[in-house]
């Protein structure tokens, strides 16, 4: 499928892939976009001019400084958009080609912004080899995972409050630590900050208080799908955790990219998820396949320098999948809203270098990693950026979720 708009080679905006987000750019308020190429649709401005009155809308739903109105229309509503926008976007249709000038910004004149608002959000711990991982450093290789872990999809509530869009930067967190070999906890700064690696998924459909969603329905209610990247401070979780779980070593920050790339984009990565064993609980058995051939990537890059590809994992590695994750968030009666967000958990792969995280990739700080600029990091010092890019590839179609960049700056005096 061809379109009249520049696409450059290995673009993650191919007309296969269409992802949501708001933009504003000079002279315009915030608004819904959908990204194309190296540009952005205004989908305002094509609904002000007639170009979506087949779609039935309702009078400025684009014009809003996020998704959460339009997501609410429903799937069908999600669906009809992205056909409509095919048609125009292809090759030999003429109707917006000739308001390109208009109907289109450069993404490099905009500025992004969250694209939903966040009510509630749920981290997940989804990985086997990341937890695994973290096991055998604080438990040993006997009881690495825990006895839960295999039955249900372990998670917990995080703080919508600090999900940050790529671009936003945040301070090292301070709180208390427990120094090795210490009496009491001191007060300070994080020294162990670190990276994880994820993808979220952006809850498309309410349901009501008492009202389970089951796994054949969960992708009902999901809309699309970011790049996360949900920061750790681990010396401070250490210290915390028990017996509640995480507090304020995860709650200072967690970062989305700014397009969210819809489950209809997705159908074609679907890939079988690994093989559970033991078997589950009825409500969490699922037929077909459910897990996303999604490639991954982290980069690091110091203050001056270059960055350095620090890991490459693959969403299909997670154990449990999203309609698992949805089963079991509402198996207890939990009402989910339009917005929500769902945090994979840190993504890690089989081998060293698909690791999600630095707590593994150095292993608790042991085994150092080199930068190209031949520095060294066990975890992240001031002024690091780091990068996670997200894509699909197949059958000679691209579809990918742009990136999500953060830079981590010294804690506040």
């Amino acid at each position: 499928m061809n379109t009249w708009v520049h696409i450059p080679e290995n673009s993650d905006f191919t007309i296969y892939n269409l992802p949501f987000g708001i933009f504003s750019a000079e002279g315009s308020g915030k608004g819904a976009g959908v990204a194309i190429g190296e540009q952005i649709i205004d989908l305002n401005w094509l609904q002000e001019n007639g170009f979506l009155d087949s779609l039935d809308l309702p009078p400025g739903v684009f014009k809003s400084d996020t998704l959460n109105d339009f997501i609410a229309l429903g799937k069908p509503t999600w669906q009809g958009l992205r056909i409509r926008l095919t048609e125009l976007l292809t090759k030999g249709n003429e109707e917006l080609s000739i308001c390109e000038s208009a109907a289109l910004v450069n993404q490099s004149e905009a500025s992004m912004y969250l694209p939903v608002r966040v009510g509630d959000y749920t981290d997940f711990y989804s990985s086997e080899e990341h937890a695994t991982n973290v096991g055998i450093m604080f438990r040993g290789k006997d009881n690495a995972l825990m006895p839960n872990w295999k039955h249900i999809p372990v998670g917990y509530h995080g703080r919508a409050s600090s999900i940050i869009v790529s671009g936003q930067t945040f301070h090292r967190p301070k709180g208390q630590l427990m120094p090795k070999d210490a009496e009491v906890p001191v007060f300070g700064a994080t020294k162990l900050l670190d990276i994880e690696l994820e993808m979220a998924f952006i809850c498309g459909k309410s349901t009501d208080l008492g009202e389970a969603v089951s796994t054949a329905d969960a992708e009902d209610h999901v809309f699309g799908m970011v790049l996360f990247n949900d920061w750790s401070a681990r010396d401070i979780q250490k210290w915390e955790y028990v017996p509640l779980g995480p507090f304020l070593g995860k709650s200072f920050a967690s970062s989305i990219s700014p397009w969210i790339v819809t489950m209809d984009a997705l159908e074609e990565y679907k890939v079988d998820a690994p093989n559970q064993a033991p078997e589950v609980l009825p409500y969490l058995k699922y037929e077909g396949k459910k897990a996303y051939d999604i490639e991954l990537e982290v980069y690091l890059k110091p203050e001056i320098g270059e960055e350095t590809k620090i890991s490459a994992s693959n969403h299909k590695y997670l154990y449990w999948t999203i309609v698992q994750q949805l089963a079991h968030q509402t198996i207890n009666g939990c009402n989910l809203n339009v917005g929500d967000l769902y945090g994979s958990g840190t993504i890690s792969g089989p081998t060293k270098d698909s690791y999600g995280s630095l707590l593994e990739l150095t292993w608790r700080g042991e085994n150092p990693i080199t930068l190209s600029d031949g520095s060294e990091r066990k975890f992240l010092q001031d002024f690091d950026t780091v990068t996670i890019r997200g894509f699909c590839e197949k059958n000679g179609k691209r579809i990918g979720f742009g990136e999500v960049t953060t830079q981590v700056l010294p804690a506040k005096s």
